[in-house]
């Protein structure tokens, strides 16, 4: 028995020199000798024709995967999408929007882009314009017009004109890049930065879904088999921006950044602003990923082997049904059921008098010194609140608080606005701080539930990033007040 036991104590003393020796890489090294046999192996068995295609795989791989050039390819194909979502957008926004919600209808549409002056005159009103006058002819009552048409339906109407666009250009480019074999070479250049904070190299993987939708990112953490490391995935997953707060972001780049440069160079700063707080909200997800396996969710990180697939052609049908059934139609028909009451409430808060101001402007009022502190204002904080089911209405409700009206409206060019109810540059990057960082939305946040069926986890999962969001803004708003 003794004999047994020192030849267990000397074969765990090999284990940990050998641990020390390989420098925690023992793993990888099996791993890498056992395909290197495999190759050796095959060369020496197996003849086979050379293939002209074989050689530019292994050169694109070479150039997608390699430590030089592997993430600045990846910055740049994402700050290609990015701008291509920015610049194809606008002109399907503005149809939809000229159908939903302008008075007018396509009237102005027609003549911006197209030149068209004298429109026909059944495009010359939108539904929201029907709507009233259907009311209207019905002779209803002033609070059930303001509140279905005014509330609900202007609130979904803004989610469609802006959310369908941006997911209709950004969901078919994810997936080809999904269908193309791409993604799992994101993992590849990712999994170093994730193993250093503990977590897993698929995490790489969820977190690139939920640039598309948060929800599905959370759904997409069951790849990851260690229970311990799904949650720390599950967890930080929100860090990262989803569709419905491209549009918040998009719109405080364009107005404040992007007005600081000339038109040429716009929609750059734009692009390169968005490709900053990407790479702010990675930052975010892996420092938080650390936190947490070195905390409450401490542990052994488990092993992660990952054989890259082939590149493929896209498959057409696949690509289609993908990206506008699974995911577009999908991801927008949950923050239409969202948004629908929050429209309602908020034409609600706008009417019902409090004193002599409205309810809606007594709480701005409450709310002004949490904003001040965290370089936003009441408004701000009013919209984020109501919000909560979709992130797609933070921008209406703010301009209609700043406008005082009791139904949310849109401008064609709202930064003077915003500059006369105090936005300045700070207002504006804790803006896009608190919206890349601050807690889900409630279609995540049911998901999380789902996912883990956890009280404790889920409301983790929405203090966790509501405690940075308010230290990040906050520390910018007071350093830029010092300083600038």
């Amino acid at each position: 028995m003794d004999e047994a036991n020192r030849d267990i104590e000397e074969l765990l003393e090999r284990a940990a020199e050998l641990r020390e020796q390989f420098e925690g890489r023992v793993h990888e090294r099996v791993t890498e000798r056992a395909y290197a046999f495999a190759s050796e192996t095959a060369q020496a068995c197996v003849t086979a024709e050379p293939r002209k295609w074989r050689d530019y795989e292994l050169w694109f791989d070479k150039l997608l995967t390699s430590r030089a050039t592997g993430i600045p390819m990846m910055l740049a194909l994402l700050g290609l999408v990015f701008w291509l979502t920015i610049e194809g957008s606008n002109v399907p926004s503005a149809f939809l929007e000229g159908v939903l919600i302008e008075e007018g209808g396509l009237q102005g549409w027609l003549a911006t882009y197209f030149g068209v002056e004298n429109a026909p005159a059944f495009l010359n009103f939108s539904l929201y314009e029907g709507f009233l006058g259907l009311f209207n002819r019905l002779n209803a009552p002033f609070w059930l017009t303001g509140f279905l048409v005014d509330g609900v339906y202007l609130g979904l109407a803004w989610v469609v004109s802006v959310m369908l666009p941006p997911m209709a250009i950004f969901f078919p480019m994810f997936t080809i890049l999904e269908d193309l074999g791409y993604l799992p070479r994101v993992a590849f250049n990712m999994d170093l930065f994730f193993r250093a904070a503990g977590a897993h190299g698929k995490q790489a993987l969820t977190m690139a879904m939920g640039f598309g939708c948060n929800a599905a990112g959370v759904v997409a953490c069951r790849i990851i088999e260690s229970p311990r490391e799904r949650l720390i995935a599950i967890l930080t997953n929100n860090f990262v921006p989803c569709n419905g707060r491209w549009p918040m972001l998009i719109m405080a780049a364009s107005l404040f950044v992007a007005a600081s440069f000339s038109a040429g160079w716009a929609t750059l700063a734009s692009v390169a602003t968005l490709v900053a707080v990407t790479l702010i909200g990675i930052a975010a997800t892996l420092l938080m990923s650390l936190m947490l396996s070195r905390t409450v969710l401490k542990g052994v990180a488990s092993s992660f082997t990952l054989e890259m697939p082939p590149f493929r052609r896209p498959q057409v049908g696949r690509v289609l049904y993908t990206s506008f059934i699974d995911r577009t139609l999908f991801v927008l028909w949950r923050a239409v059921i969202c948004a629908a009451p929050a429209g309602g409430l908020i034409w609600l808060l706008g009417t019902i008098p409090v004193g002599d101001v409205s309810a809606f402007a007594w709480l701005r009022e409450f709310l002004d010194p949490i904003g001040h502190f965290i370089g936003l204002d009441g408004v701000i904080v009013i919209a984020f609140v109501f919000a909560i089911p979709a992130n797609e209405i933070v921008v209406p409700t703010i301009i209609m608080g700043y406008l005082q009206g009791t139904r949310m409206l849109e401008l064609e060019d709202p930064s003077q606005l915003f500059l006369d109810n105090g936005w300045t540059m700070t207002t504006a990057v804790c803006f896009m701080l608190f919206s890349l960082l601050h807690y889900p939305c409630t279609t995540t946040t049911l998901t999380i539930w789902k996912e883990t069926r956890s009280v404790k986890w889920t409301a983790l999962s929405n203090l966790l990033p509501l405690v940075v969001a308010v230290l990040v803004c906050a520390f910018v708003a007071q350093a830029a007040r010092l300083f600038w």
